[in-house]
């Protein structure tokens, strides 16, 4: 839509308004003269009588009043508008059938108006009930457009969109307690809300805590301790369950269930379970998932394709960036700045910066002729 055109939009509409407030503001004037039926006809205003000023002045008021109505109303349309640009289309699909709803709700409701005498009374004020009870379908329609979509998904061919998963509740498994890195994430933000921890997680791990291993009784007292520190954090709400299925032998087959019961998140870092617990349907946060979406885009003994654009600070160092932006220092790569060089990572270190990487030319010619030009320029 052009600019010219979504600007007369709102004047058009503004006309539109003031023409039905006039006509409403002009009918009550002509019914309030008919109260007063012995001068309704006479002469009140020169040539006109108390009908034809009762008109008039309801005309005029209409129309001021009109135009305050629609010019507020243009722009909360405008506004709408500007809404409704971020606004999705299932939410937008639960919205109009919200309105749809209000609007039939408010002509039930207006329908006696009609009984009223003068049809120029009776109409703007069912047109009013209307259009404020479609506003209000809408507006409750979109806020609640899970429940909405539900009720009519059948008939639509919509279905809403489940929960996020962030906003699900989550079932804590022993090797998430074990591994403690939970902890981390939980205090970096990523992670809050109710955790439910099941007896069954607990028992698993006191008889780790009380095994004669000296290795699984440690893990057990460590996943104890986690639990122990989760229940401190201000942002969590550790919930701990009984065991909803005695007749299940399987911990982890009693966590799927739980998790189906219960409508929440499997928080794992057992990749097995975790495939199985969605092949079961169960919705997972896999933080060894997380683990590698998060992992140094190298690793030590990895060649990688680097350009170098500048020297180092140290001598013989040239320095180059990975598409990340990632730094890359390459010891005896000074004279081969501006190439592109294969170079062999042999070690990743994380700053306060973010990642740094170093490296050697994995091509021992190049290196060797690198370092024989380094030596030959401190001799000069």
């Amino acid at each position: 839509m052009s600019r010219s055109s979504r600007s007369r939009a709102p004047g058009g509409l503004i006309e539109i308004l003031r023409l039905f407030t006039v006509v409403f503001f002009a009918g009550l004037g002509y019914e309030t003269s008919r109260v007063f039926t012995d001068r309704g006809h006479a002469n009140v205003l020169g040539p006109f009588n108390g009908v034809a000023v009762s008109i008039i002045v309801g005309s005029g008021l209409g129309y001021v009043v009109g135009g305050i109505f629609g010019r507020t109303l243009a722009g909360a349309a405008d506004r709408t508008e500007v809404a409704l640009r971020e606004v999705s289309a299932d939410t937008l699909l639960a919205g109009a059938l919200g309105l749809v709803s209000g609007v039939l709700t408010g002509a039930g409701i207006a329908w006696p108006l009609f009984f009223v005498p003068d049809p120029l009374i009776a109409m703007p004020l069912f047109g009013v009930v209307v259009a404020v009870l479609g506003y209000l379908g809408f507006r409750v329609g979109a806020s609640k457009r899970d429940g909405v979509l539900a009720i009519f998904g059948s008939r639509t061919g919509v279905t809403p969109r489940g929960p996020a998963l962030s906003a699900l509740p989550r079932v804590v498994d022993s090797s998430v307690a074990i591994d403690g890195r939970i902890l981390d994430v939980v205090r970096a933000g990523f992670l809050h809300g109710r955790m439910t921890v099941a007896q069954p997680v607990l028992d698993e791990l006191q008889a780790l805590a009380d095994s004669a291993d000296p290795l699984r009784r440690q893990r057990g007292r460590r996943g104890l301790e986690m639990l122990q520190a989760l229940q401190r954090e201000p942002t969590i709400d550790i919930d701990v369950l009984p065991d909803q299925h005695p007749d299940i032998t399987e911990v982890d087959a009693k966590l799927v269930r739980l998790c189906l019961d219960r409508n929440e998140a499997l928080l794992t870092l057992d990749t097995n379970l975790a495939k199985a617990a969605s092949i079961a349907g169960v919705r997972v946060l896999n933080l060894h998932a997380l683990s590698l979406a998060l992992r140094p885009p190298v690793v030590a003994g990895e060649e990688v394709n680097v350009q170098l654009i500048k020297p180092g600070r140290e001598p013989g160092q040239g320095v180059g960036y990975l598409d990340d932006g990632t730094m890359v220092v390459v010891e005896r790569g000074r004279r081969l700045v501006g190439q592109d060089v294969v170079v062999h990572v042999t070690s990743v270190v994380l700053t306060a910066n973010g990642r740094l990487v170093f490296a050697h030319p994995a091509d021992p010619a190049a290196a060797e002729q690198s370092r024989s030009g380094a030596a030959a320029g401190k001799r000069e």
